[in-house]
């Protein structure tokens, strides 16, 4: 749990030097659930990305990442990216891998209505909306 608080608080650090203008983003405030990881279903049902005003939140199925992020040229930039530790193995823990890879790589970016694309040369998501409630 310790090391969940303070991702958070480096998370909230590291919003609070996000450049402005995230919050006109058309990601800006939307919760997206993976529908595809490199081409195969998500083995966790939890596998979702988040985007607050400058701050994104990805859980792939065991641990959490987050920091700061804005849209560039057609690109997601995101990171500096903290990470729990938190022992997985198999399936996931290689989802997760290649979640966190595609972050970092600043992937370009496609969204068609409640669809969003992310490829990156090594790696591809695609997610659907979850509607808030």
């Amino acid at each position: 749990m310790k090391s969940i608080a303070a991702i958070l608080a480096a998370c909230a650090m590291l919003t609070a030097c996000a450049t402005p203008g995230e919050g006109r983003s058309p990601l800006a405030g939307s919760t997206w659930k993976f529908t595809q990881i490199d081409g195969a279903s998500p083995v966790s049902d939890r596998a979702q990305l988040s985007f607050e005003k400058g701050s994104i939140g990805a859980n792939v199925g065991c641990n959490g990442m987050g920091g700061p992020w804005r849209l560039e040229k057609g690109r997601l930039i995101a990171g500096p990216l903290v990470q729990t530790e938190m022992y997985c193995e198999g399936p996931v823990w290689d989802q997760e891998k290649a979640v966190s890879a595609l972050l970092s790589a600043a992937p370009r970016f496609e969204l068609r209505g409640d669809t969003l694309t992310l490829k990156s040369s090594g790696h591809a998501a695609t997610l659907k909306r979850i509607e808030k409630r």
